[in-house]
């Protein structure tokens, strides 16, 4: 054992699917997140789902509320909540630039990706976006669909 950790054998990438038919993302950053030990445990196992989850400001600390991690099967007494909110670690300067973003026009913060960087650590990805209307919606699906026409024509 020469004292290198073990590497993780699959790679954990949980995406929030709606969340780019419902917004437009304007800015993406990536944020650690403080956690548990056995919510790290059910990350690793990809028992997380980012459907519902949003963030928002809380003092001065960027929180992600509603993100469900299941509790571990082997977690015991000391499982950890499944919806609890769950702080989000950026710098300063760019907590400051997002709290002055969705104050000032109408913008919000959604969570977009969360994954295991190369070190172990779980990221979440979020993204400052602004809502769709119905017919940016429909012209989104107009274009995949015509990509897709395209694409089979080539084959």
């Amino acid at each position: 054992m020469g004292g290198k950790k073990l590497e993780i054998k699959q790679k954990v990438k949980i995406k929030n699917r709606k969340a780019s038919h419902e917004y437009e993302f304007v800015e993406k950053l990536v944020a650690g997140i403080s956690l548990k030990g056995s919510e790290i445990k059910s990350i690793r196992m990809q028992k997380v789902s980012l459907q519902d989850a949003f963030c928002l400001f809380i003092g001065d600390e960027l929180i992600v509320r509603s993100m469900h991690i299941a509790p571990y099967e082997m977690g015991g007494y000391n499982n950890h909540e499944a919806k609890a909110d769950r702080k989000l670690l950026l710098t300063r300067r760019e907590l400051d630039k997002l709290d002055r973003k969705v104050k000032e026009t109408g913008f919000t913060i959604i969570p977009t990706q969360l994954f295991i960087n190369d070190r172990g650590l779980a990221k979440l990805e979020v993204a400052l976006a602004r809502g769709k209307k119905l017919y940016d919606k429909r012209n989104d699906l107009k274009e995949k669909d015509q990509k897709r026409e395209i694409s089979r024509m080539k084959y």
